[in-house]
């Protein structure tokens, strides 16, 4: 989620390039780097391939979590402001600490989800509420969908695949759709020749943000938990602004401070394991027998 963050600059130098032929260009490359290390035989057996219900699974991962994520966000920012936009997206938190169990079938942990609210409060503070369309709020809702997509459709995917095969697969079926997308939006112009800053921002998309990121959510996802995991979704608008401040591109303002605050007790909060209680002593036992 740092990395995601502090991607916020490299994306603008793509502001004016082909955003279908780029995406596809990105995950091209993102699956040539990942697909050999996915075929790689792990403790001497051969490298599990998806299933037809997984690869089902898989499809709607990089319909929603990658192709329907980068097109809804884009429309999203063309009819209302960044900070709307941002301050929607941050309630992912919210909804993958309630929707988490759910799908799994048992009841939402009070203690997370309301760590996860102090989160989207603090997500929400850092990137300010902001004004927008009603096009723009529906364009955001669906981002915030996608996102939560991007997470809870892999869940399931992790154990038997792990992180490696599910990231290198989702980035296989990502490459067609926005080929095709951009076929029938820009035609011939789906691709040009990228400048220098554009090619510098292209391989940091596709090695940084998506093969590292990826990897090291869907291991955070293995390990942690969607509810526990979510928590640091909370984490993209306050390294986002901290990036800006470092990078010169904006000025540190005091609400971005109490967001990153803010943010982090929610995490404090959520990652905390509760405190079990103590087993009675054989004393306690003897006295409760008496009594």
């Amino acid at each position: 989620m740092t990395v995601l963050g502090c991607s916020t600059g490299v994306t603008a130098r793509l502001a004016d390039y082909p955003l279908f032929g780029g995406q596809a260009v990105r995950y091209l490359l993102a699956a040539l780097i990942l697909l050999p290390v996915a075929a790689r035989p792990s403790a001497g057996r051969p490298a599990p391939r998806p299933d037809l219900r997984e690869l089902g699974r898989l499809t709607v991962l990089a319909a929603t979590g990658l192709f329907g994520f980068n097109v809804l966000m884009v429309q999203a920012l063309r009819h209302t402001d960044p900070a709307a936009v941002g301050s929607l997206v941050g309630c992912a938190p919210l909804l993958m600490a309630v929707l988490g169990p759910l799908l799994e079938r048992r009841r939402p942990r009070l203690r997370l989800v309301a760590a996860a609210g102090v989160v989207v409060l603090g997500a929400a503070v850092a990137q300010g509420f902001g004004t927008g369309s009603t096009a723009g709020f529906l364009y955001a809702l669906g981002t915030l969908g996608c996102e939560a997509a991007f997470s809870l459709v892999a869940v399931p995917l992790l154990p038997r695949l792990g992180p490696v095969r599910t990231s290198a697969y989702a980035t296989v079926l990502a490459v067609p759709m926005f080929a095709l997308a951009g076929l029938a939006v820009d035609g011939t112009a789906l691709l040009r020749r990228p400048t220098g800053p554009e090619l510098a921002a292209l391989l940091y998309l596709a090695v940084l943000l998506t093969c590292v990121a990826f990897l090291l959510w869907y291991a955070a996802l293995a390990r942690l938990g969607p509810e526990r995991a979510g928590l640091f979704a909370g984490l993209i608008p306050v390294t986002a602004a901290l990036s800006g401040a470092v990078l010169g591109t904006g000025a540190l303002q005091a609400g971005q401070l109490a967001g990153a605050a803010l943010v982090g007790l929610g995490v404090c909060l959520g990652a905390a394991r509760p405190r079990r209680r103590a087993l009675p002593t054989t004393s306690q036992k003897q006295l409760v027998a008496e009594q």
